[in-house]
């Protein structure tokens, strides 16, 4: 199963250095340092250039696909040289966007984290096992939950399956009960497997904050937020929801944006919840590529901060002879181009609004950030890669919106079932008795379900703690359907019912091999 969302972990990487889903050697907990970067290519009138055409990039990007609202921030050589805000924060109403408009920042949250952690605990925070420090927390092999490092979550090398976590998150379960959970989830090869996991890093997060004594929202503003300025930033959603100057999330609908949803991400907060604006993002980019310190002051350590830029894993082989290998590294896509130049970079992507992205190149001193209120359709990646090579070459070298766009296409449709599930067989054997399903239901993983009947027989199944509903369609014999709901929703996806009725098996669910439902002692029939 794979939606929008999972555009941070795959095809971006030839074009952004975005994360990728393949193995990768065995890494080593304590990584070699990178080669030495070579003398700066980019001058001054380079990047002018660039700038100076960021206007009718954006705006030319907006035309072209409705995207309501964007904001944009460019620091060179430790000066800001380009903080501004484009269109408006909600569709329909004409208030606009700033340089001082609050986005979700989505998956750019993580290099941030990484920056939080570089404060809090130093270069050998990165190498202390997770595990004692967070209630409840294992993995399925006991040796791996004991050994497991921050620098292993935060590099998506534990072992655990690809956003293991991110279902629990949308059924509406909390933090801490995902995080008691991933000890269900089976695990590949530890430290020579890659995949990206939200609450894999979350985990991490929440050690470093455990251990603190403090609240992962608290650590953030005391290690970042407050001694770099960044006073509209934060880590909790509610701060977001009542600020008065914020950007609504947007998802396409019938041709037009539309303000739907409202993305709550606080489950996965250092993976995905921090809230900020462009004039704060440009400070944490000054702070990045000078090495911690911002306006004279020391906020972050140098060489832990350096650590989150050195390549922990292998996250997309090169895919033809002349591709170059994408890695990932504390919280950070890391590649070099052709010039053997570091190019750190992060893509943020919520299906339910918000897509952006942050790219640096150390060595030129040189970074960008795109932030926008619409679901991922290219923008934030095509307007940073537009402006290197305007920075670069001068010109554009291809029409970057459609091929970014496809990518995230190609990612929305491979989470589809196979089955259309709107359209039953016309021979369809006929459903038992609303009774034969009725009832409780468990799974040591999704936790509790029931699957209840109204008086015309129709039935509806529902999980989470709260419960969510979903109504069951007949589809086949004992196989219903119901549509799926939340940040990764799929379309329609299948029910199936054991011939005896003591269990189901919810296909979306089941990716792991964890989606099946056992009647309970209480609910049989």
């Amino acid at each position: 199963m794979a939606t929008v969302r999972r555009l941070v972990a795959t095809g971006l990487v030839a074009l952004l250095g975005v994360t990728g889903l393949a193995p990768s050697p065995t890494p080593t907990p304590a990584p070699t340092p990178p080669p030495a970067q070579p003398p700066p290519e980019l001058d001054e009138a380079d990047v002018r250039r660039a700038v100076d055409r960021l206007d009718g990039v954006v705006g030319a990007a907006m035309e072209r696909t409705g995207v309501p609202g964007v904001a944009v921030a460019v620091v060179h050589d430790g000066k800001v040289l380009h903080l501004k805000g484009y269109g408006v924060r909600k569709a329909g109403e004409s208030a606009a966007v700033g340089a001082d408009t609050v986005f979700q920042l989505a998956s750019v949250s993580k290099p941030i984290a990484s920056t939080v952690v570089s404060g809090a605990v130093g270069v050998d925070g990165w190498s202390r096992p997770v595990a004692p420090h967070v209630p409840r927390f294992a993995l399925k092999d006991p040796w791996v939950t004991s050994h497991v490092t921050a620098a292993d979550l935060f590099s998506h090398r534990s072992g655990l399956p690809d956003h293991a976590g991110d279902l629990l998150e949308d059924l509406g379960y909390d933090r801490e009960y995902i995080l008691s959970h991933l000890r269900y989830e089976p695990l590949a090869p530890f430290r020579a497997s890659y995949a990206y996991t939200n609450f894999g890093l979350t985990a991490a997060a929440q050690a470093v904050a455990d251990e603190k004594g403090v609240p992962w929202e608290k650590l953030a503003e005391d290690v970042l937020y407050e001694p770099a300025g960044m006073d509209a930033t934060s880590s909790r959603f509610e701060d977001f929801e009542k600020a008065t100057d914020r950007a609504w999330g947007h998802v396409k609908e019938g041709g037009a944006w539309k303000p739907e949803f409202v993305r709550d991400p606080d489950a996965q907060s250092p993976a995905g919840g921090v809230s900020s604006t462009a004039r704060d993002m440009s400070a944490w980019l000054r702070l990045q590529l000078a090495s911690g310190e911002l306006d004279g002051e020391r906020i972050i350590d140098a060489e832990a901060l350096e650590r989150t830029h050195w390549p922990e894993a292998v996250s997309s082989p090169p895919r033809a002879p002349a591709a170059r290998t994408g890695f990932y590294g504390l919280g950070w896509n890391v590649s070099y181009d052709d010039a053997g130049r570091l190019r750190l970079s992060h893509t943020g992507a919520f299906a339910q609004g918000a897509h952006t992205n942050v790219t640096m190149l150390p060595g030129e001193e040189l970074g960008i950030v795109v932030l926008t209120n619409g679901s991922p359709v290219g923008v934030a990646d095509a307007v940073v890669l537009d402006f290197f090579d305007l920075a670069e070459t001068g010109k554009v070298s291809r029409d970057w919106i459609p091929l970014v766009d496809a990518v995230y296409r190609q990612q929305e449709e491979a989470g589809r079932s196979d089955t259309d599930y709107a359209r039953p067989p016309a021979d369809a054997a006929p459903a038992k008795d609303a009774d034969a399903y009725t009832g409780t239901y468990t799974s040591d993983y999704y936790g509790r379900a029931e699957v209840v009947a109204a008086a015309d027989g129709t039935l509806t199944l529902r999980l989470g703690p709260e419960p969510q509903a979903y109504r069951l369609a007949p589809y086949e014999g004992d196989v219903f359907s119901f549509e799926t709901r939340g940040e990764n929703a799929v379309g329609r996806t299948g029910v199936t019912f054991a011939a005896d009725g003591k269990s189901f098996t919810v296909e979306y669910l089941d990716g792991e091999g964890l989606g099946t439902f056992s009647r309970s002692a209480s609910g049989s029939r």
